[in-house]
């Protein structure tokens, strides 16, 4: 049995309450509502489930923030997925996208200001950053094709490549080009939803961002590959 922890009961409130505000805009219909209250309580579930582990009885400081992203991301993903049957507000999406991005700088910088960095606190902000570049995505590939795709699900991808192979497992050390891949990722996928730039233009930013993060990935596997006796078999990327 899970015990109920104060900080997820929190989110999955705040998930209500946005999905709440988005639905009286007349942004969300059963579609898009649905697939909100499912990520809520997904993320509801997973957290507390990951504290249980953590024997921790609170959120940190950073993890608050990361939880604040946490919600943000399900009233994209609620409007991403209501795009799919009638059109939605780009402002609201992109703000709401741009607002994320903002903070996944700011609970990094929460974490060592406070020193609360933790393992779980470290999985919970990648596990955010992962699921939103997905959404973000996919709401891209409705209009370039399924190709952008890729840029959600390459981290999907590397996770189950180490489900098969072992040494794919390995710790890998900190750099600071995977983290300014990552937010490249985030802020190209932004710009190319808002539909400000000309299309071959967007195309061109989004096709740039994919072959960074192609680079960064491999650059990742190579490493992992060359130190195959050292590696701990521990979660890889974060």
């Amino acid at each position: 049995m899970l015990t109920v922890r104060t900080g997820p009961a929190f989110g999955l409130i705040a998930q209500a309450a946005l999905l709440a505000l988005l639905a009286a805009a007349a942004q969300l219909g059963q579609i898009g509502y649905t697939a909100g209250v499912a990520y809520g309580v997904a993320v509801c579930y997973t957290l507390t489930w990951g504290l249980n582990r953590a024997r921790s009885v609170a959120l940190g400081p950073a993890d608050w923030v990361t939880l604040t992203r946490a919600v943000l991301t399900g009233g994209i993903l609620a409007l991403v997925a209501e795009s799919f049957s009638r059109t939605v507000s780009v402002p609201i999406l992109v703000g709401l996208s741009t607002v994320a991005l903002l903070l996944d700088w700011v609970d990094g910088q929460v974490a060592r200001r406070t020193r609360t960095v933790s393992d779980l606190g470290a999985r919970f902000d990648m596990e955010v950053d992962a699921f939103l570049m997905l959404v973000l995505s996919a709401y891209v590939a409705r209009s370039m094709g399924a190709w952008v795709l890729s840029i959600g699900l390459m981290r999907y991808a590397f996770v189950a490549a180490g489900w098969v192979l072992r040494w794919m497992r390995g710790q890998l050390p900190p750099r600071f080009w995977r983290k300014f891949v990552a937010a490249t990722q985030g802020i190209v996928l932004t710009v190319a939803a808002s539909d400000r730039l000309p299309a071959p233009l967007a195309v061109a930013g989004v096709a740039g961002a994919l072959a960074l993060l192609v680079e960064s990935f491999s650059r990742d596997v190579l490493w992992l590959y060359m130190h195959q006796p050292t590696v701990s078999e521990q979660p890889a990327r974060q």
